[in-house]
């Protein structure tokens, strides 16, 4: 068997509509409801990926052995510059952690800042830097 990518992945939250608020309006992303009317699912979407996203305590089946709000650890790859980044976390309010930092990525060399979600998962947003 060979992997191909990553569909999507799902974070255990406290707060639903906290969260999805600030994904919308700090990282871009879109905020998408699915599944039946009587249960709806709640979904963030970013390019050819999502995030969907299960409340503490009403995890959706099957889950994590384990699910707890605030313990991942993701990294997010942008083609806007990091300056603008750090521009826009300005602007909205969102502390950076640290950064910008050079990392290694799956690809290769990224240049980073960091920042944490509502429920505390520490979030990197990273640019790809060219190979010579």
């Amino acid at each position: 068997m060979q992997l191909s990518q990553l569909d999507h992945l799902v974070l255990t939250v406290t707060d639903m509509a906290r969260t999805r608020d600030f994904y919308v309006r700090v990282l871009g992303m879109e905020a998408i409801t699915f599944g039946a009317a009587d249960t709806p699912r709640h979904a963030l979407a970013f390019g050819t990926q999502k995030i969907n996203l299960h409340q503490a305590g009403k995890e959706f089946e099957p889950k994590a052995a384990h699910p707890l709000p605030g313990s991942a650890d993701l990294c997010f790859l942008t083609t806007t510059p990091l300056t603008e980044v750090i521009a826009h976390l300005t602007q909205v309010g969102q502390p950076i952690l640290e950064g910008p930092v050079q990392r290694t990525g799956a690809q290769g060399s990224i240049l980073s800042v960091y920042i944490r979600d509502p429920d505390g998962n520490l979030l990197e947003i990273a640019n790809q830097l060219a190979t010579n």
